[in-house]
């Protein structure tokens, strides 16, 4: 479809979401199973000094004595470890059922904005995502395994081959990971490409009511009849949506970054770490508003690009000449 109008799809998303203010609520669920792990990992200072009259961490035999400390810990509450592990699954579940029904919630919401509704209410939206959910969790999750296990399986083989020890396998290991950087770095635009295919899955399957399959053919069927928008579209949501989120996120790069260039300090005194933590969970809520905001825009946006693509091409009428 040549004539996609970007900015159309662009206004009127902001548009909508403006409007019907209840797709933030939706858009704040589906930012619970987005990939947002910002965390900035922050690397050793530096500032240690190897000096025999300093303590100086894990020396002495500090390491192997905690080492056996958090054994023993383990063999002694077995049962907790346990009780949080499964603890942190249900919760790991309960965030990405959440987001789930949060990204259906803003498809069905952008089609009733979309079709001219002049109030959107959440128990409307909720009861008509329903029936969509468990196609579009499963979509998700079957992709998203399946993607696992392709990273995972090189990543097992190099190690394996690295555990058979000998100066040989480090070698090859060292051969083999060099080989493997290749390998990784296609599949960063695999997996770009495979989510965006996932975008318009999801809208086929709640728009167009399809199963699982059905709505993965689909958005595949999309995404390859229109590779151009929607490489395009994907960009302008990528870096746009980096940008802001990059904005949005400042306030916590803020804190932290002060706390890991003077890491040393924190031998002397705690404060700036609590300082840092407090600034942190004080802008939490604000963090998590705006990125629901910004993750409305972008799934309102995926979804109001697939009815504008799914629309059926209108073909130039046919004149026939009259006999003269």
């Amino acid at each position: 479809m040549n004539n996609f109008n970007f900015g159309e799809v662009l206004t009127r998303t902001w548009q909508h979401i403006w409007k019907h203010k209840v797709l933030w609520i939706f858009g704040i669920l589906a930012s619970c199973a987005r990939g947002n792990g910002g965390g900035s990992g922050s690397g050793g200072s530096g500032n240690y000094q190897t000096d025999p009259g300093q303590d100086f961490p894990f020396s002495g035999g500090q390491f192997e004595r905690i080492m056996t400390q958090v054994g023993r810990y383990f063999e002694q509450n077995l049962w907790i470890i346990l009780v949080v592990i499964i603890m942190l699954l249900i919760f790991a579940f309960i965030s990405y059922a959440l987001g789930m029904i949060g990204r259906v919630g803003m498809i069905k919401g952008t089609a009733l904005a979309e079709k001219g509704a002049e109030k959107i209410s959440f128990g409307e939206v909720w009861s008509e995502s329903l029936p969509y959910f468990w196609r579009v969790f499963g979509l998700n999750f079957l992709v998203g395994l399946v993607v696992f296990v392709v990273i995972l399986v090189p990543l097992i083989s190099l190690v394996a081959v690295a555990a058979t020890g000998g100066m040989a396998s480090g070698a090859a290991a060292g051969i083999g990971f060099a080989c493997l950087i290749p390998i990784l770095c296609l599949l960063i635009p695999i997996g770009w490409a495979v989510s965006v295919i996932i975008e318009q899955a999801q809208a086929a399957i709640v728009l167009e009511d399809l199963s699982l399959v059905d709505g993965f053919k689909r958005g595949w069927q999309i995404v390859k009849s229109n590779a151009g928008p929607i490489i395009v579209m994907a960009l302008i949501l990528a870096f746009g949506g980096g940008l802001i989120g990059v904005l949005v996120s400042l306030p916590l790069i803020i804190a932290v970054v002060p706390l890991v260039i003077g890491m040393s300090s924190l031998r002397e005194s705690l404060t700036p770490l609590y300082i840092a933590l407090a600034c942190c969970l004080a802008y939490m809520p604000v963090l998590i508003f705006l990125n629901g905001i910004l993750t409305a825009y972008i799934q309102s946006a995926w979804a109001l690009t697939f009815m504008k693509l799914a629309q059926p091409k209108e073909e130039a009428p046919i004149i026939i000449e009259a006999n003269a």
